[in-house]
């Protein structure tokens, strides 16, 4: 590819580069809006189940006026979809079936009705029937200026309801019965969700096609869940992904121009996708072996502390020196974790190398003693207030230690009276100011 026919498509200057851009702008930024809900309501394969189930409505509907009048097919891929949604719910509400093999059930047998259709039509209709076929795989690259028109329509239509009836498709969303709770109709806003689902899918899929439209509805959305939990921002980004990968769809089918759009579009998603799941700050791979390490390490630091400040209490000699041999004698783990615990803890202070061993500072005797603090306040909130035999409680005050706030310590001391003793009978220290 030429920098100049990189200049040509940044800058827009073809008029079908314009309309293909525009067009699958609009529709990757509708869908995915409109996918957002559908993903929140566990319903990722409602997409994909409506985008196969819209082929017998297309086909009957050409069959019927005799015309591939886009108006036509529109209706009936409506109505089809509307059915498929229907079979759905009944097979759900009036049998033992769960929603995923209802949507199984629906898909395959629209499908293989429009199939059957399908090849009805092609033996039948004398010719008559090019470009039906757009409707399986898609051809973005032949849209013109109607089609981005009724996109952009479609648009201005799913951004107002949803605008407009924001909150309660949220609620049905999170929480189905609890907005029945609230008196909300919920049975009018999922069918009206739904209808607006099925009006994005049957418009959508001629440009990527029916079998690649549910990665459109659903994609942007599982991307965007891995950034944010703030539901604003959340059908924001999947909005801004579903709008990046049309532009860049479009982009990469134009610089290849043997493949067509739709897959294009797609791959994007996926790439998108992956690098939200690897590098997302909060839930990605990346970010959640850094906080597991983290905690890892924490843990570490404290047990290896905790085992200073045991040995010092049977001995009456907190701050005297010990190995990692002594150490690891309460610890029992590798050899190598006491000596790697210790070389955090001499970095953060808390600990200084005395020949081949290693002695509290001042602020590790502070900290191992309120590490010790909180294990015995658990133990003994567990055997006072939870009723807990004191010979089971050792293990979870083990895990639980870690993680107790300042906050929570002060409500188990006000809780527990200030106390003293532990369960076991041990000394409970106190934090020196």
């Amino acid at each position: 590819m030429s920098s100049k026919d990189l200049i040509d498509f940044l800058l827009l200057r073809d008029y079908n580069v314009l309309m293909v851009v525009l067009g699958t702008v609009i529709l990757g930024g509708s869908a995915a809006l409109v996918g957002s809900f559908s993903f929140l309501r566990k319903q990722s394969l409602i997409g994909d189940a409506i985008a196969h189930s819209i082929l017998p409505g297309i086909v009957l509907a050409f069959l019927i006026s005799g015309s591939k009048n886009p108006l036509f097919l529109m209706i009936g891929a409506l109505i089809s979809g509307w059915l498929s949604i229907s079979l759905i719910n009944a097979i759900v509400n009036r049998s033992k079936l769960k929603t995923d093999a209802a949507i199984a059930i629906a898909l395959s047998f629209f499908f293989g009705v429009g199939i059957v259709l399908l090849t009805y039509a092609q033996h039948n209709s004398e010719g008559n029937m090019t470009g039906l076929d757009q409707y399986l795989f898609g051809k973005a690259a032949s849209m013109n200026s109607l089609d981005v028109q009724l996109f952009a329509l479609m648009a201005i239509v799913l951004f107002f309801f949803i605008i407009i009836f924001k909150r309660a498709f949220i609620l049905i969303s999170f929480d189905r019965e609890f907005a029945i709770s609230k008196g909300l109709n919920v049975r009018f806003y999922e069918w009206l969700l739904s209808s607006l689902t099925i009006l994005a899918i049957a418009l959508g899929i001629q440009a990527v096609g029916m079998i690649l439209m549910a990665a459109l509805i659903i994609t942007p959305a599982a991307s965007a869940r891995q950034w944010t939990n703030k539901m604003g921002l959340f059908m924001g980004l999947t909005v801004l992904f579903g709008m990046i990968a049309g532009y860049f769809g479009s982009f990469l089918s134009y610089t290849a121009p043997q493949m067509p759009t739709g897959p294009w579009i797609v791959m994007v998603l996926s790439f998108i996708t992956l690098i939200s799941v690897i590098f997302a700050p909060e839930k990605g791979i990346v970010s959640r072996q850094r906080k597991k390490r983290k905690n890892q390490q924490k843990i570490l630091i404290e047990n290896v502390l905790k085992s200073f400040y045991h040995i010092g209490e049977t001995k009456k000699e907190i701050d005297v020196k010990r190995s990692p041999l002594e150490l690891n004698v309460k610890l029992q783990t590798e050899i190598k974790r006491v000596i790697k615990g210790l070389s955090i803890l001499e970095r953060k202070k808390q600990v200084v190398r005395v020949g081949e061993s290693w002695a509290l500072t001042t602020e590790g005797i502070t900290e191992s003693r309120r590490i010790v603090r909180l294990h015995r306040l658990w133990e003994l909130y567990l055997t006072k207030k939870m009723l807990i035999d004191p010979s089971f409680v050792h293990h979870d005050a083990e895990a639980i230690e870690h993680v107790i706030t300042p906050e929570i310590e002060f409500q188990l001391t006000k809780e527990l009276d200030n106390p003293e003793i532990d369960p076991h009978h041990s000394r409970i220290p106190k934090i020196r100011t």
